[in-house]
């Protein structure tokens, strides 16, 4: 029976996973931390808020003698959070879990740790799939690349000092899904589908529900070192475009960041450096320790993006539904603990 501990509750993949964790009979007990309230509805996960400190995050870690750590909080997208907010999560924040972890006494046996294809970079020289024995060939070019190296590195190094301990890192290509908010979905909801002068770069999207099955699978197995975690499939962003039934505009220039950039606010969308990059020279990851682990994803990146399409069909009808969760403490105590409440007590 596992005693699970999921650091950044309230970020989208800490709350899908802890959905699927709640429903798995083999764990015993599943806490949550982050500095805000949950953004999804759980039912038996205790959310404590607590920032990345490591001596609060220690306390926790032994007073609920948690065996296994998912950190799921890594910035993976500039565009969602200024530099030295990302560099304080992705790094501070990281290298702080780690401490709370270590030590002779820890009970903590397993940590998963959420990366990003970003440690590879994208450059005119890379490897058409980057294996997990490769390093970065190139300098990290952008602030959000550097912190990911740094993060990656910093778990690498606590999985060499504390041998006791199975350290999974995984590494996952670009994801999407209806819920997810990125720029690269920002790009691919767009009338046309944008693209840079003379490149038409190769793609992997992993489905969201693939990002969380992979998760779910590294918590509950065991997967020492790193994995990628990228679906078969690889494709054009020209062949997306068709996919997707709109027109592949490859109109940005391939010098000259002022003008890209004054073009790309005339649209309203800023794309990052490292979006840019990718929309260069694309990326490959090659997936087969993870499969050779026993993963099955569910959907390659050909049916990623078909099922993508569908979802942006019926995003005016989702958007039309029911009120977005939002997290109540008194009223998901009084949910949990008060003998008023009728709970299904039959065995199963």
């Amino acid at each position: 029976m596992s005693r699970i501990l999921i650091t950044g509750l309230s970020s989208y993949w800490g709350g899908r996973l802890a959905q699927v964790l709640e429903s798995d009979e083999s764990v015993q007990a599943l806490i949550g931390v982050a500095t805000e309230e949950p953004t999804l509805p759980l039912e038996r996960t205790e959310f404590v808020r607590v920032s990345t400190q490591h001596a609060l995050l220690r306390r926790i870690v032994h007073a609920a003698e948690i065996d296994t750590v998912i950190d799921t909080r890594l910035i993976v997208d500039s565009r969602t959070a200024p530099a030295r907010v990302a560099h304080e999560r992705n790094v501070i924040g990281t290298m702080n879990i780690l401490a709370a972890c270590g030590g002779p006494d820890s009970p903590v046996r397993k940590v998963v740790f959420k990366s990003s294809a970003h440690y590879y970079g994208c450059e005119r020289d890379d490897p058409s799939f980057f294996t997990e024995d490769m390093r970065r060939p190139h300098e990290p070019r952008t602030r959000l690349e550097s912190d990911i190296v740094e993060a990656d590195e910093a778990v690498q190094g606590f999985a060499q000092r504390n041998p006791h301990v199975t350290v999974t890192t995984l590494r996952f290509c670009n994801g999407l899904g209806p819920d997810l908010n990125t720029s690269h979905t920002a790009l691919l909801e767009l009338p046309a589908v944008p693209g840079i002068l003379g490149f038409d770069p190769r793609y992997q999207f992993i489905h969201e529900d693939d990002i969380v099955g992979v998760l779910h699978h590294a918590a509950v197995n065991e997967l020492p070192g790193i994995h990628n975690a990228a679906p078969d499939g690889v494709l054009a962003l020209s062949e997306i475009a068709s996919l997707l039934g709109k027109p592949y505009a490859p109109l940005l220039p391939p010098i000259g960041t002022s003008i890209a950039t004054r073009l790309t606010n005339a649209i309203g969308l800023r794309i990052p450096e490292e979006v840019r990059q990718q929309l260069r020279y694309g990326r490959g990851l090659d997936n087969r320790k993870l499969k050779q682990s026993g993963y099955r994803f569910s959907l390659t990146t050909r049916e990623t993006i078909q099922a993508f399409a569908a979802a942006l069909r019926l995003k005016p009808l989702r958007e039309s539904g029911e009120a977005p969760y939002r997290y109540e403490r008194e009223v998901e105590e009084f949910l949990r603990w008060s003998p008023s409440v009728r709970r299904d007590e039959s065995p199963g």
